[in-house]
């Protein structure tokens, strides 16, 4: 590990399979806890008769908050450290989810469930883990650790959701809430390899990394490549909030069982894992900018076949685990074309403002999907939008500058 300790300071580095583990437990925890929300919608709308578009409204400002307080915590993971951020971000997400148990009133759940929520999903999410993994380790370990840290996500997805199932049937939603709050408590000790603030970093890398946070925002704001990244990751967040939110309705809309629309996100998030692991290994060794061409270009293919092909529950199916393979394959090449052309130093940063893109992508996805289907009665045009989406994201992402750039020095 390319750290040196200074005088008087244990820093240490954690061996690379125990930074890499931790990283990818955390990131699955995380992901597993957010995801499991939309459980709790009809148990608790039934038990305090709110509506439920009361619920998803606090939700939906749980992502608008994500996307616009991300690139606040990546700045403050850039000058403090991954660890300390996501330690905080622990603390936010077991006082979201003990506020959300016990709230009596939707204005009250609307501050814990999307306020505190949002900014605790932002400081302990996978953009500051990422970001800190790819700090913390040399070139050649980045991409692949980039895909482990997705594939844990998307694990935490399979893995604790159902466990939440469980626990709202048989111990109830506000008793789950309240363990789901004390499991949140893990994500401190699994943040504490995550020791890569600037202070640990030895003299020499940080001679090379003098520009200041404003000089690197300008920086990125004036690079094309920054903005082909932003567009490229909103269509990702599009189509991932449109399956997410309404394949389940669109599955109905085809007259299928409900266990059709389940079984469809069930394999989107496990393929995802092997989309996640495969990205990660591809990013090693493959040009980032053509990878995330072909990502999306074959996303857009995919669509077009499902589109035209008769809705059966085996269509459906297939359509979902292929899917899942492009899931977020989409993330190792993105974070490194943003260390590529950016630097490692604001990497949390720069990536926080990218991935800004992609909430803003869901939010759209999200809603856009429910207004179309409400004023056509169908989701044709929506999968249009998709498609279109996903050829401009195959475009959008050429002119991206996959070389190693020297880094602009302050005068």
């Amino acid at each position: 590990m390319p750290t040196q300790p200074g005088p008087g300071q244990d820093l240490r580095p954690s061996p690379v399979p125990a930074l890499i583990f931790c990283a990818v437990l955390a990131a699955a925890l995380a992901m597993g806890l957010r995801q499991s929300f939309g459980l709790f919608l009809a148990p608790m709308t039934a038990a305090h008769g709110w509506t439920a578009s009361g619920f998803a409204l606090a939700i939906a400002v749980q992502v608008l908050v994500n996307g616009l307080s991300q690139p606040l915590c990546g700045q403050l993971a850039d000058r403090f450290g991954g660890r300390v951020v996501v330690m905080g971000g622990a603390l936010l997400y077991t006082i979201g989810l003990l506020g959300m148990a016990l709230s009596d009133g939707m204005p009250l759940f609307t501050v814990f469930a999307g306020l505190i929520m949002g900014i605790a999903v932002s400081a302990a999410g996978m953009p500051v883990i990422m970001a800190s993994l790819t700090r913390l380790l040399p070139e050649q370990h980045r991409g692949r650790a980039t895909g482990l840290g997705t594939a844990g996500s998307s694990f935490g997805q399979f893995l604790v959701v159902p466990l939440a199932g469980v626990g709202i049937a048989s111990l109830g939603w506000q008793t789950a809430l309240l363990v789901m709050a004390a499991v949140s408590l893990a994500m401190v000790p699994l943040a504490l390899p995550l020791r890569d603030s600037p202070q640990a970093r030895p003299q020499a890398a940080l001679a090379a990394e003098e520009e200041g946070a404003g000089r690197a925002l300008r920086r990125a704001f004036a690079s094309t490549s920054f903005w082909c990244l932003f567009s490229g990751f909103f269509v990702c967040g599009l189509h991932v909030s449109f399956l997410t939110v309404h394949l389940p309705g669109f599955v109905a809309s085809c007259h299928l069982p409900l266990y059709v629309g389940a079984g469809a996100l069930s394999l989107i998030g496990l393929f995802n894992i092997a989309g996640s692991l495969i990205s990660g290994e591809l990013t090693q060794r493959w040009r980032r900018r053509e990878l995330l061409v072909g990502i999306y270009g074959a996303r857009a293919a995919l669509m077009v076949v499902f589109f035209m092909a008769p809705k059966t529950t085996g269509t459906i199916l297939v359509f979902s685990a292929l899917m899942g393979l492009l899931w977020l394959s989409t993330v190792p090449p993105t974070v490194a074309l943003c260390a590529r052309n950016f630097g490692t130093r604001w990497l949390a940063t720069i990536f926080g403002l990218v991935f800004l893109g992609h909430q803003l992508g869901g939010f759209t996805g999200a809603w856009l999907g429910g207004v179309i289907f409400d004023r056509t009665g169908s989701y044709d045009l929506m999968w249009i939008i998709s498609i279109l989406a996903g050829v401009f994201a195959a475009l959008v992402h050429l002119p991206v500058r996959d070389a190693v750039q020297p880094l602009a020095r302050p005068a």
